[in-house]
């Protein structure tokens, strides 16, 4: 008897519009993409994307009909957001009511499953992550947040894809490319455009991100990949940002050089580099208490490191450098939306 008494005293009931209360209710807990929907123009992100990568037209008109581009880009900025894989990000949108709210596909029976995601990806490639990226700075712009106050420069590895294969048929590096002793369907699974390089006296392996991020609003301007092999420094020049309003370039003493000192005076840039000893010429006191100095300005990009390390991290789940660049570009961009809703619902306006 007392069963029966609890179970139609029970809180669960049924409802004809509890659909609509959950979005209400998911409005006042603030849902993250509701947030980007009001502040991002994903029309307008979709329109550069379907520029430089128009979609192939085929003279048959049969076939299933084609999902809006605005809504693959919304798709592809909400995986970046969370570093979600195609599989789980088929399986977000299936089961969470914000992605489908913010992707257009709340009353949509069938979503765009992970093979038109990868078909997607595929198609726009490099040039299209580069113009999606490139329309995210051209709205960080309009919205008033250009890059001012210096500009912050620093380099970190990516990890490619963790794999084991056994001893006995590891070639050497020396003959990489040429397949060595590795099985073809091994060798597939190996990231060939991968190099090694030393940091601290440790070994690592995969490839090379360099970013260049303003010190005012902390997004990032410039990024350049490769593989792991080239010394940071060789990225300098193709993330110095000449749009930034100031002349200031804070890096770490990886970068310092007399050519580079010097050829920042030759083009009026402020050289905030910091300076590095040798082991029989120790830095001067006066020099040591410059690099502290800087060093609390310069540190300010690793916080943009770490707002990427919230949204999972520089992981890379594909084989290439090709693809590698494809996925950093996709995650700068997302990273800079993510920065631009927290800058418009924090209220710091822009100067």
């Amino acid at each position: 008897m007392r069963m029966e008494t609890d179970i139609k005293r029970s809180a669960i009931k049924t409802d004809l519009f509890s659909g609509v209360k959950r979005w209400e209710k998911l409005d006042t807990l603030g849902d993250p993409p509701v947030f980007l929907e009001c502040h991002v123009d994903l029309a307008t992100l979709a329109a550069e994307v379907g520029r430089v990568a128009p979609r192939p037209t085929s003279e048959n008109s049969g076939g299933r009909l084609p999902y809006p581009a605005e809504t693959k880009v919304c798709i592809l900025i909400l995986k970046r957001l969370h570093n979600l894989s195609d599989e789980q990000i088929e399986y977000q949108l299936m089961a969470r009511m914000s992605y489908q709210r913010c992707c257009g596909l709340t009353h949509s029976p069938r979503i765009p499953d992970r093979n038109r995601m990868r078909m997607f990806q595929n198609r726009i490639n490099l040039e299209g992550a580069t113009a999606l990226c490139d329309a995210v700075q051209q709205q960080l712009i309009r919205h008033g947040y250009i890059a001012r106050c210096s500009q912050l420069i620093d380099a970190n590895l990516v990890p490619p894809p963790s794999s084991t294969s056994r001893r006995t048929t590891r070639p050497s590096w020396a003959r990489r490319g040429t397949g060595g002793l590795w099985f073809p369907a091994t060798l597939r699974q190996k990231d060939l455009d991968a190099s090694w390089t030393k940091k601290h006296g440790k070994s690592h392996h995969g490839c090379k991100l360099s970013i260049n991020a303003d010190k005012r609003y902390m997004l990032i301007r410039k990024i350049e990949m490769s593989d792991a092999a080239p010394h940071d420094s060789q990225h300098f020049d193709a993330v110095l940002d000449p749009a930034n309003a100031n002349r200031a370039v804070y890096a770490d003493k990886g970068y310092a050089s007399a050519e580079r000192e010097q050829a920042l005076r030759e083009t009026r840039y402020w050289d905030r580099i910091q300076r590095k000893g040798a082991s029989n010429h120790p830095l001067p006191k006066r020099q040591a208490q410059r690099n502290d100095t800087l060093a609390k300005v310069r540190s300010r990009v690793e916080h943009v490191f770490a707002g990427i390390e919230q949204m999972g991290g520089k992981l890379i789940r594909t084989i290439g450098i090709a693809r590698a660049k494809f996925g950093m570009t996709l995650m700068a961009a997302a990273y800079n939306l993510k920065r631009l809703v927290y800058l418009k619902e924090a209220r710091i306006a822009p100067f």
